[in-house]
Parts: structure tokens; sequence; C-alpha cells
């Protein structure tokens, strides 16, 4: 039965690529799978795009490769990685609002399938290195229980590169009486003797090590969500002495966290390669956001920084490298549009051959537009509609003492431009409510002076051509109201279709202190 199915989903597969068949003619299996997420990763901040930072592999990779030139993520972390691993957007899941924070008792709901849990029907060994962020206060939101054969990581958003611990990090819940706890697993174990080693350097030694143990006969899904370049801002002295020049403390260490990784991400192409896996791999690099100015990212030209619905937050940085795109393509940049969550879909039936019956999905499968350079389905993108208000950063990128943080059930009945929100419909994007700070930030030892610009009071709808003005420095909402109308429109159809955001109060259960000084789950 298994190789009937098997055999299907190859048969799928080869229609769907034969613009590629000299690639396929002798494959004997789908293809492999790497997907690489990097952790508030600016759009500034790889060397394509003009960073002085020095990317080789990630600029080789990509040179090789198909741009993604039009493609958007999530502001922060956990709605990029729900959407990536559910195919739905985060209105549809309760995750609407803000992170999953390490003592909330919430996850990625439990009856969303994972693309995990379709590439393991489809006969993929399926592995997690690295971030999960997705919640774990019951076991049964484990990256173990969500259609990985393997992990290997931590659970939370942050921690130390070297000790693989936190504190207790929730703004508005009482820390009091928390110990910091170890957040380290390999499978579901916690894992104590990793103490000193960098993250970047164990998760890229994991990877290779999956590679080598692989059994060639089967495809594998490999998902690597590094947690560089996420503060706090740490790396091996090695890493920052090429750019001991930068005067600024956070850029300094930020560019050798960026060039660690860039290196970790070289070593795992050459072992794919060594092994003879290349030629049947498909890779793909994405941000999770935006990068975070106060913590040394940078996303000049663009307008706003991570937690903003600027494009600053959401346009991410991304492509997609494989020899299995035609040599036509590849070397090509695409200005399709493409959304995080169409990751889910495009892996599932676009690469493995595989079906989508019977799934809610907000993603598209954009394959053909990657591989063949047709025309994205693609034609809008919901970035979000957040009901609750958003929590506002300090000069120093710390949040301001804040009352939103409780659970808000009582949700106005339709949708209405105070609350915060932006689409993008064709080359139109519409902000509403408050998008977060909207001001444009050189790199700092660029000579560049930023621009502030400064808030219009009760002012909360905004509109931009993103075609003809990619860098949001020219509001239409005046001159366009017919546009601004057309998508409010599509922001209440949305809205129509809105899961309340589950964002309960942090349990004084989940302190490492009643568990051994470890995070784990506490129901």
């Amino acid at each position: 039965m298994m190789e009937s199915h098997r055999s299907s989903c190859l048969l799928t597969f080869v229609l769907a690529l034969s613009t590629v068949s000299h690639c396929h003619q002798n494959a004997t299996k789908p293809p492999n799978i790497i997907f690489i997420l990097a952790d508030d990763y600016g759009f500034h901040d790889v060397g394509y795009h003009g960073s002085a930072i020095k990317t080789p592999w990630l600029d080789k990779l990509a040179a090789e490769g198909v741009k993604l030139e039009n493609y958007y993520v999530q502001p922060i972390c956990t709605p990029t990685r729900s959407q990536l691993m559910s195919g739905r957007y985060q209105i549809h899941t309760g995750l609407e609002h803000w992170i999953i924070w390490d003592v909330q008792p919430n996850c990625l709901p439990l009856e969303d399938v994972t693309v995990a849990d379709k590439l393991k029907e489809l006969g993929y060994a399926t592995h997690a290195v690295g971030k999960w962020h997705l919640g774990f206060y019951k076991k049964d939101c484990w990256p173990t229980r969500r259609g990985f054969d393997t992990f290997f990581g931590y659970y939370t958003g942050s921690e130390d590169y070297f000790t693989h611990s936190r504190g207790c990090g929730m703004p508005g819940f009482n820390c009091s009486g928390f110990k910091s706890g170890l957040d380290f697993r390999d499978q579901e174990l916690p894992m104590h003797n990793y103490t000193g080693s960098y993250s970047t350097h164990v998760f890229a030694q994991r990877a290779q090590q999956i590679l080598e143990n692989h059994n060639p006969k089967e495809p594998f899904f490999l998902y690597l969500p590094f947690q560089a370049v996420h503060s706090p801002l740490q790396v091996p002295e090695k890493y920052i002495e090429p750019y001991k020049h930068i005067a600024d403390k956070h850029r300094r260490i930020y560019s050798g966290m960026v060039a660690c990784m860039d290196e970790a991400i070289g070593n795992i192409t050459q072992t794919a390669t060594q092994l003879g896996l290349w030629d049947n791999t498909v890779l793909i690099f994405s941000t999770d956001n935006g990068g975070q100015i106060h913590k040394g990212g940078n996303n000049w030209p663009l307008r706003g920084w991570k937690t903003s619905l600027w494009e600053g937050g959401i346009h991410g940085v991304g492509f997609v490298h494989s020899p299995l795109i035609p040599k036509s393509l590849q070397g090509t940049s695409s200005k399709e549009m493409i959304h995080v969550s169409d990751w889910f879909p495009t892996l599932v039936a676009g690469v493995a051959g595989g079906h989508l019956e019977g799934l809610k999905l907000d993603g598209f499968n954009v394959w053909q537009t990657i591989s063949q350079g047709k025309a994205s389905p693609r034609k809008e993108i919901l970035h979000n509609i957040d009901p609750i208000p958003y929590p506002r950063l300090d000069q120093h990128g710390d949040f301001y003492p804040d009352p939103y943080f409780s659970y808000h059930s009582n949700l106005p009945s339709s949708f209405n431009t105070t609350i915060r929100a932006a689409i993008r419909v064709g080359d139109w994007k519409l902000l509403t409510g408050d998008p977060g700070n909207s001001s444009w930030i050189p790199p700092p030892d660029s000579g560049i002076i930023p621009i502030h610009p400064v808030e219009q009071k009760g002012k909360h709808v905004w509109l931009f051509n993103i075609q003809e003005d990619p860098n949001e420095y020219h509001d239409l909402s005046e001159a366009r109201p017919d546009k601004v109308k057309e998508l409010v429109g599509r922001l209440q159809y949305y809205y129509n279709s809105l899961v309340p955001p589950f964002y309960p109060p942090g349990d004084p259960r989940a302190n490492p202190a009643l568990h051994g000084d470890i995070w784990t789950n506490w129901e």
C-alpha cells in the first residue's frame, strides 16, 4: 500500500515538474527539502541587498537560485512560524496578537495539521533543528508530537547562545520567584551537556549529522530555524574580528553573528553535496521578520522594523536554490507575490507531489511561480488584523509598562480603522490603527541621517502603492479614498472570519524552579 502511495506521489511530482525533466529522469523519489529560517534577520543584512556584512554563501546560493523580491513574512516570531507550519493566516488560528510567551498556556492549535504531518504522510523523514516557539505548555504541543520524527533545539523564543537557558520574559507578568531554566532538547529529553557550545555551531553540526545518517532511499524534510541572529547579541570573538571597525557595538556583534550563520549554511550545503544529496534537494531560505534595530539588525531602505507592519517589519529576505530549477531561471529574481503561508501547499503539493484535499489553507502553491516563472496565484496578502492594542517599545527596544497584556475577548462587531491591521491587494497596501514605529533607519556606519516622522495625532489610515513606492514615503490615503474604501472592504471580509485572539495570562506553574530548573510542560 505504501509503495502504491509513493508511486502515485512520484507520478504527480514528475508531471508537476515536467519542465525540468533532465534533472528528474533518474530521480527515484521526490526531492529532499531543506528549509532554513533565520531569526530577526534584517532586509539590508544580506550581501546581495547591499550590506557591508559578508555573506558569501547566502549570496552564492541566492545568485544561483531564484531570489524572491516580493516575499512577505510576519512582523514577529510566532506568527511567521505558525503560518509556515499550518499554511493558515494567524487570524484563523487565534495567534494574531504578539507571540507565545514562555509562561503562556498556548500553542499552535492542535487541530491544525502541520507541513511536517503532511510530508511525513508522503514518506518523508522529518527533522527540526533549532527554535520551535509554537508552544510547549503540554506535550501534545511539542514538535515531536506535531509531525517531526526528530527535534533538536529549544522551545521558547530566545535564550543564551552558550548556556541555552533563559529567565521569565513575559511583559506584564510577575516573574518574581522565577528562576532561569534550561531550554535545550534532544528529542524530548533535556540536554545539559551543550553548555558552552554556541548554538549556531551546534545546530549546523546536528543538521550535518542528520544528512550523514539519512537513508538515501527516502526523501527528507530538514527544517532548520536558527537561533541566529536574534538577541542576545553573542558570538565567538573570531567572527567579530573582521567588523572591529564598526563603531556601533550592537551592529558589530550582530555582523559577526550573521557571518557565523552564513558559514554554518555553507557547511551544511557542502555536506549535502559531498553525500550526493544536493542534486535532488530544494533549499529555501527565509527570515521570520524584519531586523530589530535596537539589537543590531537593519532593514534599510525600508520603513520600520521588527514588530511593525511597515515594509521593514514584513518584507522578507527569501530565495530558493535547487539544481531542479531550470537553468533558464537559475540566477533570476522573482517579483511575484509570495507569502510565508504559501510554503505549506508549495512544499506538500508543488515539491513533494502530495494533495491538499480537506485542508483549510490560506496559502497558495507557488511552485510553478518559482520553478517555471509563471504568475503567482496569490493576488493579495492579509498581513494581519489584531483587535488587541499593541505594545510599544522605548528608545532602548524595551517594552513600555503596558496595560494591554491581558486577555481580551470582547471584540468589535465589525472592522474599523482604529484596529491595527494591514493588507496588500495588488500593488496597493493599506495600514490601519497603530502599525508600529514608522522610522527609516540606515545602517549605523553609513553616514545617512535616520528619518523619524512626526506622528499625527488621530491618524490611523495610510495607503501606499508599493510597486511605485516600496519604501512607503508617499501616503495616498487622502488622494485615493476609493482605494481606501476598497481595501477596507477586504479587511472587513477577513474580519468576518477572524478567530478571537487567544492570548491567555501567564501561568506561575511554568516556573522552571518547579521542574528541576528546566522549561517544560506544566499541564
